[in-house]
């Protein structure tokens, strides 16, 4: 692994190479890797922001946020564990988006039950999650793998981002940014569903 072509491997630019075979449908699950830990401790970190927030006087409680920017920070660490330890799997190909998603969903609950930012909004997020749902559910039932593409991958940034400054404090750039993440992730939903309906009337 030398110079840029080992950086972009790394940085996960570059995919040429990884081993995909790992991570498809009837590979072993492989749970303990240090990239599925990462996950595990991502996934704990949500009930815990969840419950404390809900807790609070206005749905901003430090503690709260702290395991939120924790959990939203990390997001890049188990996939850049993978690429350097080489420990791809089956579950951690599921887990990623998983708590991604669940994430997404515990701070847009928050978020509209204490109206930090439009409750359309945040209304807009959860029908998006949604339909990722009746999409994922009958392809992971018949087989059918849907890649993330980058366009998804990039809107979940400012989505976490603006959901974070929502619940820490009041700014015009959380809804700047929550509406940035909302928009990117419904084209990546239009990519998913053009490239999963072959596939899916296929199988």
């Amino acid at each position: 692994m030398n110079g840029e072509g080992g950086f972009k491997r790394v940085a996960g630019i570059d995919r040429s190479d990884a081993p995909e075979h790992l991570t498809r449908k009837g590979e072993p699950w492989r749970p303990w890797t240090i990239p599925n830990l990462i996950g595990f401790v991502r996934a704990l970190l949500i009930p815990v922001f969840f419950v404390l927030a809900w807790n609070s006087p206005d749905g901003r409680d430090t503690t709260a946020n702290i395991a939120l920017f924790i959990c939203g920070a990390s997001d890049y660490l188990d996939g850049l564990a993978a690429r350097l330890t080489g420990q791809f799997s089956r579950l951690g190909t599921l887990l990623d988006p998983f708590v991604d998603r669940l994430l997404i969903i515990a701070a847009g609950i928050i978020i509209y039950k204490f109206e930090l930012l439009p409750q359309y909004l945040i209304a807009l997020v959860f029908i998006r999650e949604l339909l990722m749902l009746l999409v994922s559910i009958p392809a992971l039932i018949k087989g059918v793998e849907i890649k993330v593409n980058w366009i998804g991958r990039l809107a979940v940034w400012p989505l976490m981002a603006g959901g974070f400054l929502a619940l820490a404090t009041d700014t015009w750039l959380s809804a700047v940014l929550v509406w940035i993440g909302v928009l990117g992730s419904y084209a990546a939903t239009w990519l998913y569903f053009r490239t999963a309906w072959p596939q899916l009337r296929a199988a």
